[in-house]
């Protein structure tokens, strides 16, 4: 398939800028260069509330409230993680995309602001993201969430967190995950797949960039082959939640996003994957802009509210 129109426009105004990409930038330049992507996501959503809230391990979380008709008892709820390479990202980039998830999945979406390599490399972020989800299912009162409708979910280096946060559940005795929301997620830090080779420039997200933000998560390269990193390598993904992995046409993480949904099948996880075409990396955050970004999300709302039926 071409490129979605709106996909190409897009690209093409980026051309025209000249912005430097991120691995270019000194890197809190490159953090502010991000963040100039929040507008792409179109007017915030308004909802109920949102909370900022300090959690153990000086981590925070914002909370949203779906701007929905209130419950008689405890919401489902989505524990979210930015994407961002491990290394740029926060809470504001994602916040109108969670916004719009809590409204369309009538659900609580709980977002975390895990701690950042380089200043904090592998395996901290996978750690903050697993204590933040587990602190949310053992407060789950607080939360006014049900303890048994509990997802995780992530786009790209967050698709990656949410993934092996499942892992960890599986294998540390819980919380028990009701279902993973994986957006282009990054599952092999090997980068050999056919898809990182034709599209490593020049559809936003870049081959040089994901080094880039590579050397700066990992303490040691051979670190790559730790299957909380590249998560489609792990021996088994047998008892791991039901998954929801959205792809896009043009993006290096393609290929390795399809390959760990048809690794799930292979372990008789349950996996709705959809790939969608003329689309590039990040566009799931661009619905401002992108017309198949508001069916992303749509999509994925309609995923988790299927998971929690």
């Amino acid at each position: 398939m071409p490129l979605d129109p709106q996909a190409q426009e897009f690209l093409e105004r980026l051309r025209r800028s000249r912005m430097p990409s991120l691995e270019r930038l000194p890197l809190p330049l490159a953090r502010t260069a991000f963040a100039t992507t929040i507008p792409l996501a179109g007017p915030r959503e308004e909802v109920a509330s949102v909370e900022d809230r300090p959690i153990p391990g000086n981590l925070t979380v914002r909370i949203y409230t779906p701007n929905a008709p209130k419950e008689n008892g405890p919401r489902p709820a989505l524990v979210y993680f930015h994407g961002g390479g491990w290394v740029v990202g926060s809470l504001d980039t994602v916040d109108n995309p969670c916004r719009q998830l809590a409204n369309a999945a009538g659900c609580t979406v709980i977002s975390v602001a895990y701690r950042l390599a380089p200043e904090h490399k592998f395996p901290i972020p996978v750690e903050d993201c697993y204590l933040a989800t587990r602190y949310v299912a053992e407060h789950a009162a607080e939360f006014h969430v049900d303890p048994a409708k509990i997802a995780v979910g992530g786009d790209s280096a967050g698709g990656n967190l949410a993934a092996a946060v499942t892992m960890l559940a599986r294998d540390r005795g819980g919380p028990a995950l009701a279902f993973q929301l994986l957006i282009y997620p990054a599952t092999d830090a090997a980068l050999d797949t056919p898809s990182h080779r034709e599209f490593a420039k020049g559809f936003m997200l870049t081959r040089s960039e994901i080094q880039w933000f590579m050397r700066h998560y990992l303490v040691r390269p051979e670190e790559g082959g730790n299957p909380l990193v590249s998560i489609l390598k792990a021996k088994t993904l047998r008892g791991l939640p039901p998954a929801c992995v959205i792809t896009a046409e043009f993006d290096p993480l393609r290929d390795e996003g399809e390959a760990y949904a048809a690794r799930l099948r292979e372990f008789s996880v349950p996996v709705d994957s959809r790939r969608f075409d003329g689309m590039i990396h990040g566009f799931f955050q661009m619905s401002g802009i992108m017309d198949q970004g508001k069916t992303a999300i749509q999509h994925a709302a309609n995923a988790l509210k299927a998971a929690w039926t």
